[in-house]
This record gives C-alpha cells, sequence and structure tokens, in this order.
C-alpha cells in the first residue's frame, strides 16, 4: 500500500473527495484527514486521524519494550552469572525482569505521547498554517482511480506519497466497523 498526501484549506472538497473515492470503492479505514481544526473536521463528518495515531506513542512504546526486552534478558543474565539466582531462586529476577520490561514500555510510551507522529513532522508547517492534511492508503490497482477524481478537485496541493498502512489492517478494521454498525 503506498499513502498519499494532499493539503487543502477547504474542508468541503475534502469531504466531497473523501464521498467520491468512498462511491468508488475506497473503503473509510484507507481515508483521513490530519488537521489542527479538529472540531470543524468533526462537523464535515470527515475520517479524523485519531489522537493516538497523532502521536509517537507506538513507536517508541516498541523502542522502548526492546530496550525493556534487552534490560530484563541483562538482569536474568546477571543474575545466573553471579549465582544469586541459584542462592534465592529465579523467581525474583525474572520478576525484576517484567518489571524492567514493563518500565521501559511505559517510559517509553509516556514520551511518545509527548511528540508528534514521525510520519507527520513534515507536515507540521502546512498545520501550522491552517490547512488540513488529507491522505489516502491505495493499492496499486486503486491509483488510477484517484488520479481520475483528483482531476475533478483543483485546489488540493499534493505533499508526496510514503508507506501506507498494511492492507490486511485496513480490511480488518473495515470489517470491525461493518460489524459494529450491524451489530445492536
Amino acid at each position: 500500500m503506498e499513502r498519499h498526501f494532499f493539503a487543502s484549506d477547504n474542508l468541503q472538497d475534502l469531504e466531497a473527495l473523501e464521498t467520491e473515492l468512498e462511491q468508488q470503492g475506497i473503503v473509510t479505514p484507507q481515508i483521513h484527514v490530519l488537521s489542527n481544526l479538529d472540531d470543524e473536521v468533526a462537523n464535515h463528518r470527515l475520517h479524523e486521524v485519531s489522537s493516538l495515531m497523532r502521536t509517537d506513542v507506538i513507536r517508541k512504546g516498541l523502542i522502548g519494550a526492546l530496550c525493556g526486552v534487552l534490560g530484563g534478558v541483562a538482569v536474568l543474565v546477571i543474575a545466573s552469572a553471579s549465582g544469586l539466582a541459584g542462592q534465592f531462586g529465579w523467581i525474583p529476577f525474572v520478576f525484576l525482569a517484567v518489571v524492567v520490561l514493563g518500565f521501559c514500555t511505559w517510559e517509553a510510551g509516556f514520551l511518545g505521547f509527548q511528540l508528534p507522529n514521525t510520519r507527520f513532522r513534515r507536515f507540521q508547517n502546512v498545520l501550522d498554517e491552517g490547512r488540513h492534511i488529507f491522505f489516502v492508503d491505495l493499492r496499486s490497482d486503486q491509483r488510477l482511480l484517484l488520479a481520475d477524481i483528483l482531476s475533478r478537485h483543483q485546489g488540493l496541493q499534493t505533499l508526496g506519497t510514503g508507506e501506507g498502512t498494511p492492507w490486511w489492517l485496513i480490511s480488518l478494521q473495515d470489517k470491525f466497523q461493518r460489524f459494529v454498525r450491524w451489530a445492536p
């Protein structure tokens, strides 16, 4: 999947663009709008970027988990090499390793909450100007469809492309949303 980024200052045009894409078979989880004006995006019923995606919590949390695994392994290796595990048993050291893993993951995730998502940092100046970022994840067979629809939306500024969300995850999100709408 490839992610296509666009900038616009017209939310009505973005709403029309999202509707056209959905009518042509692009599912809602493929489409997002990133803006500093969340209330306006919600009023236009656009699929906005979740607060979790706006921050770097996932990326930093994974880095913290990796550090925690390394720290936990270090605790176990030191306990084994020093003979402390034989003297006190393995349970306190395994518990300490789990605590180290949890603490590193939590602390790194906490730091990630305070940072903007690395994928969106390059657009910060566009957002600061009061404009909105529209992005859509497309399979290779959907790119021509986007080009056709974009020809009717001249107010969009192309900002480039990037790596998109994997198709299996988008498909899973779409099926979950359909289930939620269907379920009582």
